[in-house]
């Protein structure tokens, strides 16, 4: 009797386990010395990003399923208690293995290179002074702590926030506080080094550190420590019962950022009563705690990328080439009049379509456009050409994919804005 191997889960690889493997390889990608160290960073910080997003949408939707009492196993035999256990086991290994190599290696090989990453402990008087008055002048201002007690109850934390946990005292009482780390705000502030060659950094939240007794008259800061959460933020909508797809994307992003805390990640250092009330208040299980050895949220380091002068560290700039079907032709029209034309995108340039679209839309012959759009950037030339085109006279019927991950309220903008020009929006 042959074997069916279709129905034998040694043949299949489970769906999440594998894509943290294929996040392992972007981490090999870091590591790898034969890339430029700029480059480098921005496979660390996609790391990050990527793990972020793995854990907001698809451990999320595990755990959603494992609470409403579903446990099947899965086509390579695994429930979804099972994917969730060896899913922690994965990630923290890979956390580690992450954290490890961006100490030991990438912050010396900055270093090497002129970009010096410093801490408090090594801050002369000089640049303490600096820090003081930037914090003074620019971070004070718009800083919000929250104290927790009897009348004021743990505060909503934002979704992927990077916050600072405090623990003050007055008198004999303890009291837990926490402030979040000001996004409007560079996370890394370039201080002054007495004209040496190198650059010096110091991270927004370690100035925040070394001030917080400012922001707690009256009380003494005991220890401060970094935090961050990462929500539920995976969409469920029953799109068969949706009257208004729209509408009810939107309420859901806006859901998003409230969602149950699935992860949080501390100092690898915290103080245990700190990491007990954030654990308690949050309902998170001790799997879910991530001790990290270094600076919460590597996604920082692709600003880090954009610092002026370091081009040598990166790989020169690629400049997509165009189609030779096109070379020299000024008429998109006349050329696909007479043939196909592909174009093969990042390789080619994307120019040629925006081209097509701009030109179709001030074309007096041209009546109708119909287009999709999935991700458009902040400022599209297709949006713009695309209202143009309804605006003036023509039919324009655009299909949106609003539920495109995490870029569903530039979608539902781009629909409205697209609405409002005369476009048929579906």
């Amino acid at each position: 009797m042959v074997e069916n191997t279709f129905d034998n889960p040694l043949y299949f690889e489970n769906r999440e386990l594998s894509w943290l493997e294929f996040n392992q390889r972007v981490l090999d990608e870091a590591k790898n010395s034969d890339n430029p160290l700029f480059e480098r960073l921005k496979f660390m910080s996609i790391v990050s990003s990527n793990l972020d997003e793995f854990i907001m949408v698809r451990l999320a939707s595990l755990k959603e399923q494992l609470n409403v009492g579903i446990n099947k196993p899965d086509i390579a035999g695994l429930t979804q208690k099972q994917q969730i256990k060896k899913i922690s086991l994965r990630t923290h290994k890979l956390v580690d293995e992450q954290y490890s190599h961006y100490k030991r290696s990438i912050v010396p090989l900055l270093k090497t290179k002129g970009i010096n990453l410093i801490h408090t402990k090594d801050l002369n008087e000089k640049q303490k002074n600096y820090l003081e008055e930037y914090f003074t002048e620019v971070i004070y201002p718009v800083l919000t702590p929250l104290a927790v007690d009897s009348s004021r109850p743990f505060p909503l934390i934002l979704n992927k926030s990077l916050n600072l946990a405090i623990l003050i005292k007055r008198n004999t009482e303890e009291v837990f506080a926490t402030v979040q780390v000001p996004a409007v705000l560079s996370r890394f502030i370039e201080i002054p080094n007495n004209g040496n060659k190198h650059t010096d950094f110091i991270l927004l939240e370690d100035v925040m550190k070394l001030f917080m007794q400012r922001l707690f008259v009256g009380f003494k800061v005991i220890c401060t420590y970094p935090y961050r959460i990462t929500r539920n933020a995976d969409l469920t909508i029953d799109e068969e019962d949706t009257q208004d797809l729209l509408i009810e994307i939107e309420k859901s992003v806006k859901k998003r950022k409230w969602g149950e805390a699935i992860r949080l990640e501390v100092a690898y250092d915290m103080d245990e009563r700190l990491v007990n009330i954030l654990k308690e208040s949050l309902s998170i299980n001790n799997k879910d705690i991530y001790y990290i050895n270094g600076p919460l949220d590597l996604t920082f380091l692709m600003k880090l990328y954009d610092l002026k002068g370091f081009d040598h560290l990166k790989y020169d700039r690629y400049n997509p080439s165009t189609p030779l079907d096109l070379l020299g032709e000024e008429d998109i029209f006349q050329v696909i009049r007479k043939r196909d034309v592909f174009l093969h995108h990042p390789y080619e340039s994307f120019t040629p379509v925006v081209s097509l679209v701009k030109r179709a839309a001030r074309d007096d012959k041209v009546l109708a456009i119909k287009q999709t759009l999935y991700r458009v950037s902040g400022e599209s030339p297709i949006i713009k050409a695309l209202a143009e085109a309804a605006e003036s006279g023509k039919q324009v019927t655009v299909l949106v994919e609003l539920k495109a991950r995490f870029d569903e309220e530039n979608n539902i903008q781009w629909a409205r804005r697209l609405e409002k020009s005369g476009c048929h929006v579906i």
